[in-house]
């Protein structure tokens, strides 16, 4: 019986899935490309636990979220950018569903990666444009 066993196992054995959420959220400039339950049931309450961390005023706090890390310069810029947060409990994180060009399946993004896809899309869109307008 699995009676208050909640969260989803990922199909790996504790230390592969401690691992896993570890590396998804030092990359969590969040969730890049990671499938849609990875992203949904395990890495966000993990990436909050963190930011709450990070954006703490107590010494200890920060470096409980530098060893949960996997890189120095993503936890200074946790440090950095999560005490401009202004929101009292949790809701730090949000996750886009897309679609992978590649085979079509379903994948999570972070929003900055979204903005910078938009922003190469327009970008050729504008290429495009350019040799049509100077043939005319």
């Amino acid at each position: 019986m699995r009676h208050r066993n909640s969260g989803s196992k990922l199909g790996r054995n504790p230390s592969h899935r401690r691992a896993t959420l570890r590396n998804l959220v030092t990359t969590c400039s969040s969730m890049v490309g990671s499938p849609p339950p990875d992203a949904r049931e395990a890495t966000r309450p993990v990436a909050e636990k963190i930011i709450t961390l990070g954006s703490a005023t107590r010494c200890k706090s920060r470096r409980q979220a530098a060893a949960y890390l996997m890189t120095p310069a993503v936890t200074a810029k946790l440090s950095a950018k999560s005490r401009q947060i202004r929101r009292p409990r949790g809701g730090y994180t949000r996750i886009i569903h897309a679609h992978r060009v590649a085979d079509g399946a379903k994948v999570a993004i972070s929003r900055n990666r979204r903005l910078r896809l938009k922003e190469k899309r327009k970008e050729r869109k504008n290429q495009e444009e350019e040799p049509a307008a100077a043939a005319s």
